[in-house]
C-alpha cells in the first residue's frame, strides 16, 4: 500500500460508524417507544370515549321512557279527553264540577310530574279557548299559540332547542314530544306537550370538560349545542354533520350501528356518534386530543435534543477510546512494516497484554519465529538436497563399478554350478540397481513390489525358517506413483520388529483398497504384533508427536514414510498403524488413485 494516499484514520472510521449504529438503534428505540405511546394515547381516548357514549346512552334512553310513559298516562286520563271533547263542542262544567276536577285529575297528574324530576312539565292545550285554564296541566288555544313550535302542533313529534312563552319567554333550553290528542267523533281536540330541560336529555351539551364538545344533529340537518356556538364550534358542526347523515343512512338501511368512534387523524380528535332511533338524531362528542398529542411531540423533541447532545459526548469518548485501543495497533503496524523491509528480527513489545492486541502481537511474534525456523529448516534442506545429489552422482559413477564385479561372480558360480549363490546375486544386483537409479522422485507400485520380491529373496537367505510374500494387488493399484523407497521400509520393518521375534515359517501379506478415489495398500505381517502401550507410541513417534530418536524400534523409518508421502499428495494422505498383541501388525499406506487403467488398456 502506497504511503501516500490519504484517507479516513481507521480510528475515525471506526468512531463514524459506532455512532451510526448507535444513531440508528437510538432512532429506531426513539420511534418506537413514541408512536406507542402516541397510539396508547389514542386508544385509550377512543376506549374512554365509547365508554362514556354508553354510559350516556342508558340515560337517554331512561330520559325519553320517562317522557313516553307521562305522555302516555296523560292521554289515557278519560276525564281530562273529556274536558278537551267540551272546550271543542262548547259544552261547559260548573264550578263545582271544575273544583272536583281540578281536585282529582289534576292533582294527580301534577303529583305525577312533581315525582319525576327529569320531567320539566306535561300540560294539556285545548284546540280553542272555551276552557278553564287549570295550570299547569290544562291551557287554552291562546296560550299554545305563544309557544315557539306552535306551527308543528299539528305534526307533533319531538321539538328541541326552544323557550317557553306561555306566559313570559323563559331562560330554559327545553326539549319536548308534542302528541296531538284526536276523538273518534270530534277530530283534533288538543295537544299535550311533554317537555324536559336539554341539559338532563342531553347533559353532555353542558358539561365543561377541557377539549370536548357535543352537540345533537337532527336529521334535518339542524345542529343544536349547549351553550352558545363559539368559533371552536365550526369545525366540530362539519365533522359532527357528515357522521351524523352518516349513521342515520345506515340507520335507514336497517343497520344497526349503535356507537362509532374513531380518530380523525388530520384534526387530531376522536368523534363519537350515537344515533338516537326515537328522537330522529345523533349524538355526537368531539374530543381534541390534540393537547395529549403535542405533549408527546413536545417530550420527543427533548428526547431527540438530549439524543443528540449525548450522542456528541459518546462520540468524544469512542474516539478517545478507540485511539488508545489503536495506538497499539499502529504500534503492530510499524513492526509489520519493518518485516516487510526485510527485518526478520524485529518484534513487537504489546504481547504480555491481555487483551486482543497483545494476543495479535504474540501470534505476529510467534509468527516471525516459525519464519525464521522455516528458512533454516528450507536451507538446511537444500543442503541436504545438493549432498543428496551429489552421493547419485558418485553412486552413478561406481554403479558399472558394481555391477561388472556382480556379473562376474555371478558367472564364476554358475561355472561351478552354484546357482543359489548366481541367484542370490541376480537378486541383489537388482538390489542394488533399483536403489541407485534416482531418475525420479516417485516409481510405480509395481516397481517397488519388484523390488520388494528381490529382497525377500536376500532376507530368506538369513534365516533357517522362510517368509513367503503373499501379493493381492489390483491392476489400478500396481500403477499408481508412490515415492520411491516408500513399501520396502514398512516390510523390513515388519520382518525386523515383527517376524525375526517368532522365528517360525510366516507369511507377510500385500493387498490393496480402492474406495472414494483413493487406494490403500495394506502390509500385515503375522509377527509378535503389539500391546496398546506401544501401539499409542508408535503412532505418536509417526505423527510428530513424540520425538524419535537414535537406535533400532524408535520408528524414524515410518516417520520418513509418512513425511514424504504427505509432501508428496498432502495432508489427508499417510500411514495409519493397526496391531494386535501376539497376532498380528498391519500398516496401510493411503494414497490418492492418480493413475486409472483404461478400457483398451484391459481388454489388452
Amino acid at each position: 500500500m502506497n504511503n501516500s494516499k490519504k484517507g479516513m484514520k481507521l480510528n475515525s472510521k471506526l468512531t463514524l460508524v459506532t455512532m451510526v449504529l448507535v444513531t440508528l438503534l437510538m432512532g429506531v428505540f426513539g420511534g418506537i417507544v413514541f408512536y406507542n405511546l402516541e397510539q396508547t394515547h389514542i386508544r385509550e381516548s377512543v376506549s374512554y370515549m365509547q365508554s362514556t357514549m354508553e354510559r350516556r346512552m342508558d340515560s337517554i334512553a331512561n330520559n325519553i321512557n320517562a317522557i313516553n310513559m307521562t305522555t302516555q298516562f296523560f292521554l289515557s286520563n278519560a276525564k281530562m279527553n273529556e274536558v278537551l271533547n267540551r272546550a271543542k263542542t262548547g259544552a261547559t262544567y260548573t264550578t263545582a264540577e271544575w273544583i272536583e276536577i281540578y281536585g282529582t285529575d289534576v292533582a294527580a297528574l301534577e303529583r305525577l310530574i312533581n315525582t319525576n324530576p327529569v320531567i320539566n312539565g306535561a300540560r294539556y292545550y285545548a284546540i280553542t279557548d272555551n276552557v278553564q285554564e287549570m295550570i299547569p296541566v290544562m291551557y287554552n288555544n291562546s296560550r299554545l299559540q305563544k309557544q315557539e313550535w306552535a306551527g308543528m302542533a299539528d305534526e307533533g313529534g319531538w321539538i328541541f332547542d326552544y323557550r317557553e312563552n306561555i306566559f313570559s319567554p323563559g331562560d330554559k333550553k327545553l326539549m319536548a314530544l308534542i302528541t296531538p290528542v284526536d276523538d273518534r267523533a270530534n277530530g283534533r281536540i288538543g295537544y299535550i306537550e311533554t317537555s324536559m330541560q336539554l341539559k338532563d336529555l342531553f347533559p353532555s351539551l353542558y358539561e365543561h370538560i377541557e377539549g370536548e364538545v357535543s352537540c345533537f344533529v337532527t336529521d334535518t340537518g339542524e345542529v343544536i349545542f349547549g351553550d352558545a356556538a363559539s368559533s371552536s364550534y365550526e369545525a366540530v358542526e362539519a365533522a359532527a354533520g357528515a357522521l351524523a347523515r352518516e349513521l342515520g343512512e345506515l340507520e335507514k338501511e336497517g343497520d344497526e350501528t349503535g356507537i362509532r368512534t374513531e380518530y380523525q387523524k388530520e384534526g387530531k380528535y376522536i368523534i363519537s356518534g350515537m344515533y338516537i332511533k326515537e328522537l330522529s338524531g345523533t349524538l355526537v362528542s368531539v374530543d381534541d386530543i390534540s393537547g395529549g398529542i403535542a405533549s408527546i411531540y413536545r417530550i420527543r423533541r427533548w428526547f431527540i435534543a438530549a439524543a443528540l447532545i449525548g450522542l456528541g459526548a459518546l462520540a468524544m469518548v469512542v474516539y478517545m477510546l478507540v485511539s488508545i485501543v489503536l495506538r497499539r495497533f499502529y504500534e503492530v503496524l510499524a513492526t509489520v512494516r519493518e518485516v516487510r523491509g526485510g527485518n526478520l528480527e524485529v518484534r513487537t513489545e504489546n504481547e504480555n497484554r491481555s487483551d486482543e492486541m497483545g494476543e495479535l502481537s504474540y501470534q505476529i511474534n510467534r509468527m516471525l519465529d516459525r519464519i525464521q525456523k522455516l528458512m533454516q529448516e528450507n536451507v538446511s534442506r537444500e543442503l541436504l538436497f545438493k549432498d543428496s545429489q551429489l552421493k547419485a552422482l558418485q553412486n552413478q559413477i561406481n554403479a558399472h563399478f558394481i555391477y561388472n564385479v556382480l556379473e562376474s561372480i555371478k558367472m564364476m558360480a554358475e561355472i561351478r554350478e552354484e546357482y543359489d549363490i548366481s541367484d542370490a546375486v541376480t537378486s541383489l544386483g537388482k538390489l542394488l540397481r533399483y536403489s541407485m537409479k534416482w531418475s525420479s522422485e516417485t516409481v510405480q507400485v509395481s516397481e517397488e513390489i519388484e523390488y520388494i520380491k528381490n529382497y525377500m529373496v536376500l532376507i530368506n537367505l538369513r534365516f533357517d525358517y522362510e517368509i513367503f510374500l503373499s501379493l493381492n494387488l489390483s491392476e489400478n493399484a500396481m500403477k499408481q506413483r508412490i515415492p520411491k523407497m516408500t513399501l520396502q521400509p514398512i516390510v523390513e520393518n515388519a520382518i525386523i520388529h515383527g517376524v525375526e521375534e517368532i522365528a517360525e515359517d510366516t507369511t507377510i501379506y500385500i493387498k490393496s483398497l480402492e474406495e472414494d478415489g483413493d487406494c490403500t495398500i495394506e502390509i500385515t505381517d503375522n509377527g509378535r504384533g503389539m500391546n496398546e502401550e506401544e501401539l499409542a507410541i508408535l503412532r505418536g513417534k509417526i505423527s510428530g508427536e513424540i520425538p524419535s530418536g537414535g537406535g533400532s524400534g524408535n520408528g524414524i523409518g515410518l516417520r520418513n514414510v509418512q513425511d514424504r508421502i504427505r509432501m508428496e499428495f498432502g495432508e489427508p494422505y499417510g500411514l495409519l498403524v493397526a496391531a494386535k498383541e501376539n497376532c498380528y501388525t498391519k500398516v496401510c499406506v493411503r494414497i490418492p488413485m492418480s493413475y486409472k487403467v483404461g478400457r483398451e488398456e484391459k481388454e489388452a
